[in-house]
Formats: structure tokens, sequence, C-alpha cells
């Protein structure tokens, strides 16, 4: 099975580029499970049940957030009313929405995805770790589904090393989200779990991660706010990464995709 998940979605840039290229690269990449982490797809903070429905329509089958999954305030019932828009699993139990599911891949698959955040440098939560532990308690990989991927969303590079760690054998992809920068290692755990420390954001990286350069700038010299972060409106780079898993569901193989914009492009099948 090829499951492919998108980096943080940033503002319009990120937004536009990957709503027009996600039914080509389905395609392109022979897909057959999809998800994109939409946290910052409202202007940079959160997302809308629109745009929401626009990455489900486009061809998405889960879509993942983080800490700014509530930034939008006035549309938080989407969480509610749509099942594969997943807030952290180790958010409080009466948050509205969800932090994992159960889905059924193109192929007829079952795909548990499960989302946490992390606690370093993060909002409180929740152990993640525990969190995670029991979401796949009750769903062996190779036996009671036909994969697990796993949207960790945190700031540490050590805290998602170790959740890397801590599921590899039992799930088939860990993913870092947040930092909005790629790293460069995507790998095969020893016990064959597919990992990457961050995917990198689709947006602007002419950016400070995303943000159009002044106000981010303006605070690291003086200190002083001098209005909103708003996002950098430039060409947007998409990135995110492929697994192929086996029969049992563990990672043959993974690759980054970086397509467009400034970035060294990234292409599987190029």
């Amino acid at each position: 099975m090829r499951i492919a998940v998108f980096g943080d979605v940033m503002g319009r840039s990120g937004r536009t580029a990957l709503l027009d290229r996600l039914p080509s690269l389905k395609t392109r990449y022979a897909l057959d499970f999809t998800i994109v982490n939409v946290e910052n797809a409202a202007g940079g903070f959160g997302v809308t049940a629109k745009i929401a429905d626009d990455f489900i329509a486009a061809g998405a089958d889960v879509l993942t957030t983080g800490n700014h999954a509530y930034d939008q305030r006035e549309e938080i019932e989407i969480f509610d009313r749509e099942e594969r828009l997943l807030r952290p699993v180790n958010f409080p139990k009466e948050n509205p929405g969800r932090g994992s599911g159960v889905f059924t891949a193109n192929n007829g698959s079952s795909v548990l995805v499960v989302h946490a955040q992390g606690q370093i440098g993060m909002p409180p939560g929740d152990d993640p770790f525990s969190a995670v532990d029991r979401e796949l308690a009750g769903a062996v990989l190779g036996k009671d589904v036909d994969a697990i991927v796993v949207d960790f969303h945190a700031e540490a590079t050590s805290e998602k090393n170790a959740m890397g760690h801590f599921l590899d054998g039992r799930a088939s992809l860990v993913v870092g989200t947040h930092t909005h920068i790629p790293t460069a290692d995507d790998q095969i755990l020893p016990r064959g779990t597919g990992y990457i420390t961050d995917l990198g954001m689709s947006g602007d990286y002419d950016s400070v991660i995303g943000m159009e350069k002044s106000e981010p700038l303006r605070r690291f010299i003086t200190k002083i706010p001098g209005g909103r972060f708003s996002p950098a409106a430039g060409e947007a780079t998409i990135s995110g990464v492929i697994v192929e898993t086996d029969e049992n569901g563990l990672a043959q193989t993974i690759n980054p995709i970086r397509l467009g914009g400034r970035l060294k492009t990234a292409d599987p099948v190029a």
C-alpha cells in the first residue's frame, strides 16, 4: 500500500498549491491513502470548515492539525461534524473532535491514523506516549489493521526521535510535523517503521517558517511587536513523504516529496 503524508499547509500559498496538485499527485504516485496536516491552512492559524471540505474533495482521506487546531474558534464545530479531521489525541477528552480513527484506503485496506502533540515547548497536554500507546493497544499492525500512521506534532527533535523508536515495529509510519522545516532523516527504523523527524511545510519558504519576514525579524531584533504575523504569499513548495508498506504493514520504502517553490525538488518517480 502507498501512503502519502503532506506537511503543514501554510496559508493561501500552501493551500492553493496542494489543492491544485493533489488529484494529479494521487494519480502520479498511485496513492492508496493520503493525509494532509491543515493546522495552518486558514491564514496561518487553524482550519475552517470550507478548507477542510476542499481538501477532502481534492482527495485527502484524513486531515490532521496540532496546537493551532482550535484557532478558528467560530468554526470549532467542524471537529465534531467531520470525523476525518483529527485534533491531537492527548488533548482533554471533553474537547471537540477525536484524535484517532480507522479509515478505509482506496484499495480497501484499513488504516489507523493517530495524531498526538508533543510536550516540550508546546501548550500543556497529557503524556503523548501513553496516549498513543493506548490507541495502538486495540489495533495490532498486520492483524487488526493493515497500516498505522502517527502524526506527532512536536517542537523538539529529541521528542520526535523518541516517539519513532517507541513505536518502531508497531506502526507503519511516524512523521513529525510543526516546525515547518523538512529534515533529511527519512529512514526505516530497525523494526520496520518508516520515520521522518519533520515533513516540512507546504508553503512559501522565502519566509520565517511560513510567515512574511518583516514582522518576525522585527520581533527578534527589537523585541517589540509591530503587527500581526501574516503568511508569506510567494510560490509554495509542497512537502511530504510517501511510504510503501508490505503485507505486514511495515515500511518497505520511504521517500520525501518536495515540489515547486524554492527548495530542491525531491520527486519519488522522477
